[in-house]
C-alpha cells in the first residue's frame, strides 16, 4: 500500500518536469488521492501559467469529481494564498471541498509563508506538513535562494581532467565525453542565465546555447571589460538575448545589451559580481550558471558567493595546463554519479543542507 512518502515522491517527479520553464517560481507537483487511487495529478508547467494544484484538479475525470470531497491533496510546496499571475490555489482547495492536504515544504515567500496552511486549518481542513521536507528543499534549492537571499542561485560548473586541469593553456580543450556534454546542455536549459569570462569567450568562442538538449535557452552573459571580443565572436552574433559587461560597441543591436560599468569599489576587480547579481534579480532571473573560466570561478569562490558546484571529471590526464579551482572547505557533497566514463559530483553549501 502506498505511503504519504510515496505520493510525495510522485509530486517531486512531476515537479521536475517544470525545470527550466518556471523559474524564478518553484517547481511544484501535486497529486490527488482517494482510497489509494490517484484521481488526478499535475505540475507547474510554465512561469505565469496554472499552478500544480489547478492542473491536478483539471485532470480529474468528470465521474471522479464528487470524490474530491473525500480526497487527499499531496503537494510538494505550500499552496499559494495570494493573487499573482494566477488566483490563489487555497481558494480552489476550499471551493472543491478537499478535506486533507499534505505538504513537503512551507513556502518561504513572505506573501505565503504559512498563511495558506493557517487559512486551510481555519476552514477545518486537515494539513500535514514536513513530509520529506529535506528532499523538497533540495529540489527547490534555487527558489529558496532566490527568495531568502534576494539574488539568483549561483551554480559553478567546470570540467577537469583526472589530474586537475581545465584545459591546455591558450587553446580550446575538450575534457568530457559527448554524452556528458549533452548533460551540461540540459543544465543550461534549467538555468536562467549562463556566464563566461573574457578569456573563455576569446579562446573557446562559445555559443552558450543548448543545441544538444531540448528546452529554453538561457540568457547569455560575457565579461568584456576592455572590449576585446571581436565582432565576429559567437556571443556578439545578436541572435538571442545576450548581456555584455563592458563598453558598448557600435552596431544595430536588437538582442544584445551592453552594461555600463559602475565605479570600482574597494574590492578591486570583483565589483562586477554584486552588480551582475543585482541586475539578474531585477530581471527575475533565478538561476545563474557560471561556466568559467578559472579566474571567474575562483572569484565567486573567494567572494563566498556560490550555492552549488557541479564538477565533471574525466578519467584522462593532461599533465599540464590551466589548473582547476578547488572545491571550498566545508562544501557538502550531495550527488555523485557516472556518465559514461566521466564522474559527476554536486556540492552545496553546508548551511544549505537541511
Amino acid at each position: 500500500m502506498p505511503t504519504a512518502e510515496d505520493y510525495m515522491r510522485r509530486c517531486f517527479a512531476l515537479a521536475r518536469l517544470g525545470a527550466g520553464w518556471v523559474s524564478p517560481n518553484p517547481m511544484v507537483g501535486a497529486v490527488l488521492v482517494h482510497n489509494d487511487r490517484i484521481l488526478g495529478e499535475g505540475w507547474h508547467q510554465r512561469y505565469g501559467e496554472a499552478h500544480a494544484e489547478v492542473n491536478a484538479v483539471s485532470n480529474v475525470a468528470p465521474a471522479d469529481r464528487p470524490l474530491l470531497r473525500q480526497a487527499t491533496l499531496y503537494c510538494s510546496l505550500e499552496p499559494c494564498a495570494h493573487y499573482g499571475k494566477t488566483p490563489p490555489c487555497v481558494d480552489l482547495i476550499l471551493r472543491e471541498g478537499i478535506p486533507e492536504v499534505v505538504i513537503a515544504n512551507t513556502d518561504p515567500n513572505p506573501l505565503v509563508a504559512g498563511k495558506s496552511i493557517a487559512r486551510l486549518r481555519a476552514a477545518g481542513i486537515r494539513v500535514c506538513t514536513s513530509v520529506l521536507e529535506a528532499e523538497g528543499r533540495y529540489l527547490n534549492r534555487a527558489f529558496f535562494t532566490h527568495i531568502q537571499q534576494r539574488r539568483p542561485h549561483v551554480v559553478l560548473k567546470w570540467a577537469q581532467s583526472a589530474d586537475g586541469f581545465l584545459g591546455r593553456t591558450g587553446e580550446r580543450t575538450p575534457i568530457t565525453s559527448p554524452l556528458t556534454q549533452r548533460l551540461t546542455h540540459r543544465w543550461r536549459t534549467e538555468a536562467d542565465a549562463i556566464l563566461v569570462g573574457t578569456r573563455t569567450a576569446l579562446i573557446d568562442n562559445p555559443r552558450l546555447d543548448n543545441r544538444l538538449y531540448f528546452g529554453p535557452a538561457p540568457l547569455r552573459i560575457a565579461l568584456d571589460f576592455e572590449g576585446k571580443l571581436p565582432l565576429s565572436a559567437c556571443l556578439l552574433d545578436d541572435s538571442v538575448p545576450t548581456w555584455i559587461l563592458g563598453p558598448e560597441r557600435l552596431g544595430n543591436w536588437q538582442n544584445t545589451r551592453f552594461w555600463p560599468l559602475p565605479p570600482r569599489e574597494a574590492n578591486g576587480r570583483r565589483w562586477w559580481v554584486s552588480f551582475l547579481l543585482e541586475k539578474l534579480r531585477e530581471a527575475e532571473k533565478g538561476i545563474l550558471l557560471v561556466e568559467g573560466g578559472a579566474d571567474v570561478l575562483r572569484q565567486f569562490i573567494e567572494l563566498d558567493c556560490w550555492d552549488e558546484i557541479r564538477l565533471l571529471q574525466s578519467p584522462h590526464y593532461l599533465y599540464a595546463g590551466v589548473e582547476a579551482p578547488r572545491v571550498p572547505m566545508g562544501a557538502v557533497l550531495r550527488e555523485a554519479y557516472r556518465v559514461g566514463d566521466d564522474t559527476v559530483r554536486v556540492w552545496t553549501r553546508a548551511e544549505a543542507t537541511p
